[in-house]
């Protein structure tokens, strides 16, 4: 492949895959907004947020029989068809109940993108270098958290919220445009394969029952679950607790994304030296103990705004080893389902995401404790899902020698 195509590819898929980021973070500023505009509390705009996760989740399912059945481009094009539709709507929207409605079509919509992004990395590049292309696909979309809540800002504070959705509408368009003309057919649809309920049951169960899969695709959607109890809550923690503006709130959400971004960087030079296997259970182990000083700072009322920064950092820091190396070994057993196996880890990973931001919105207590409660669980039991899968996977080797 040469070096300017491979680079073309990594952008769009990239693109394609910080769409549903960019699309959560960049009205996150405008919350207090929405609240005022539409005449409800802050913690019930959350809603439109847990509606998005749930949208995500339903639609990763739908999508990969399609993607595996009909190739990726055409699903792709629908999807991104819904999501501009919906983000329209969006920008429309008067009352708190249809915009959560519709924020759940345009995730629906924006899901499309990322299963499709997800299966093609598989299609497109050798299984060993998968790992390394998703940290690639992280610096991409790891411009979405830099970039997207501080646009977002000036504009709700510019030109309301509403035309925040307006914008992603548009980005939305020029990406179905960049999919069109410059994204390679990856897949030969598999017309063997059949849309009814049953067979997509049996394909789904027979990529659940890879222990690798299981282990890994759980591991990877359970802590990074406490990155949407970040998401979910940093709106009220920073603006609510600490009394940031929706502008400064923005800047503090870029500098903190700049350590998810940067870790998983170095997670690509670490690769050269050291295996995903050996890098996880170090990286949620520093991400547990983070997790606890949080938990105990926030509890205690000494952290402060600089210590919840810090630690959150941290916290951040440690997904960006986690997420790339879960992803590609979650995936790596897979060739000719591999739009399924997508879908199916990131059902999982929105759905986990579902629950902590709904979990997280429902305390009311003026403190970062719930949020900081909700991320520990989160690091904790991943660490124990992990410790309980490899002894799985190593107990299957064992018994096939």
């Amino acid at each position: 492949m040469k070096r300017s195509t491979y680079l073309s590819l990594i952008l769009i898929l990239g693109s394609l895959t910080a769409l549903g980021p960019f699309t959560i973070d960049m009205y996150l500023p405008g919350f207090p907004a929405i609240a005022e505009d539409l005449g409800v509390d802050v913690e019930r705009v959350g809603l439109t947020l847990s509606s998005y996760f749930i949208g995500i989740c339903a639609g990763q399912l739908l999508y990969g029989p399609l993607l595996d059945r009909f190739g990726r481009k055409n699903p792709l094009y629908i999807g991104l068809l819904l999501y501009i539709a919906a983000s329209v709507g969006c920008a429309f929207a008067t009352s708190l109940d249809g915009l959560v409605w519709l924020r759940f079509f345009q995730a629906v919509g924006s899901c499309a993108a990322t299963v499709a992004a997800m299966a093609m990395v598989r299609d497109l590049f050798p299984v060993h270098e998968n790992a390394k292309v998703f940290a690639l696909l992280m610096l991409v979309v790891g411009a979405s958290p830099m970039v997207a809540p501080t646009v977002g800002g000036y504009v709700t504070s510019a030109i309301g919220w509403h035309s925040v959705f307006t914008i992603l509408a548009v980005m939305g368009a020029l990406m179905l445009l960049a999919c069109i003309f410059w994204l390679p057919d990856s897949f030969r649809p598999d017309t063997s394969l059949s849309l009814k309920p049953a067979p997509i049951i049996r394909n789904f169960w027979s990529v659940w029952k890879e222990p690798q899969f299981y282990t890994y695709a759980l591991t990877g959607a359970v802590s990074f679950s406490a990155l949407f109890t970040y998401v979910s809550g940093s709106p009220k923690v920073f603006m609510q607790v600490f009394q940031l503006s929706d502008k400064a709130y923005g800047w503090v959400f870029a500098a903190l994304s700049v350590g998810f971004i940067g870790s998983s960087q170095v997670n690509t030079l670490v690769l050269k030296r050291y295996s995903s296997e050996q890098i996880l259970p170090v990286a949620l182990s520093v991400m547990s103990v983070a997790a606890l000083v949080f938990v105990w700072g926030s509890g205690a009322g000494w952290l402060g705004l600089w210590g919840t920064i810090g630690t959150l950092a941290v916290l951040l820091c440690c997904l960006g080893f986690v997420n790339p190396n879960t992803a590609a070994l979650s995936l790596a057993p897979f060739a000719r389902n591999a739009g399924t196996a997508s879908a199916l880890m990131g059902a999982l990973q929105m759905g986990a995401g579902a629950l902590a931001s709904v979990f997280v919105s429902l305390f009311k207590e003026n403190t970062a404790f719930p949020m900081a409660a909700c991320m520990a669980v989160a690091a904790l039991l991943s660490l124990l899902i992990l410790a309980v899968g490899r002894t799985v996977i190593a107990s299957r080797k064992t018994a096939q020698s």
